[in-house]
């Protein structure tokens, strides 16, 4: 991350900043990779309380980006499998490669563990532009599925969480 005087941290969406979250957007080349903030919103707002875990990421006074993560979502939806993990990570445009998107997945890394999980579960678009070089770079690997066309990566959790 470059050198501030402030650590990111990751705030509720209140209504104080629900304009500050969706203002949130993505270079335009990486729009086909993840949806836009507004509509993470409503699927959480339409998932069962609990499921959807959406959070502002904020530097400072700065919004710089915006994770939604999932907790024990049924993954089939037929109730034999439940994962949790990133749903959404949208870091804006002119904030990229500053290490947000990195402290993104290490906090729901550390919130997955809190809650007792052992795998974080992300799913990407294959391709230019796609986000498949920083899963990867952050040692998710493809377990060999897909969902509705993306690469299915896990990232096994390992001890309790590190302060």
């Amino acid at each position: 991350m470059t050198s501030t005087t402030s650590t990111p941290r990751l705030e509720e969406i209140t209504p104080a900043n629900f304009e500050a979250a969706t203002g949130i957007r993505v270079r335009p080349d990486q729009e086909f990779a993840v949806s836009p903030v507004m509509q993470s919103l409503a699927e959480a707002y339409v998932h069962p309380a609990g499921v959807a875990w959406p959070r502002l990421i904020v530097d400072g006074d700065r919004p710089v980006g915006f994770l939604m993560a999932f907790f024990d979502i049924d993954w089939r939806a037929d109730g034999t499998l439940f994962r949790s993990g990133l749903w959404r990570l949208n870091i804006a445009a002119d904030e990229q490669g500053r290490g947000y998107g990195r402290f993104a997945v290490e906090s729901v890394a550390a919130e997955i563990r809190r809650r007792g999980g052992k795998q974080l579960y992300v799913t990407w678009h294959p391709g230019p532009n796609g986000p498949e070089g920083f899963y990867l770079g952050l040692g998710f690997r493809p377990d060999g599925e897909t969902s509705e066309g993306e690469t299915v990566g896990v990232l096994e959790l390992e001890g309790p969480e590190e302060s």
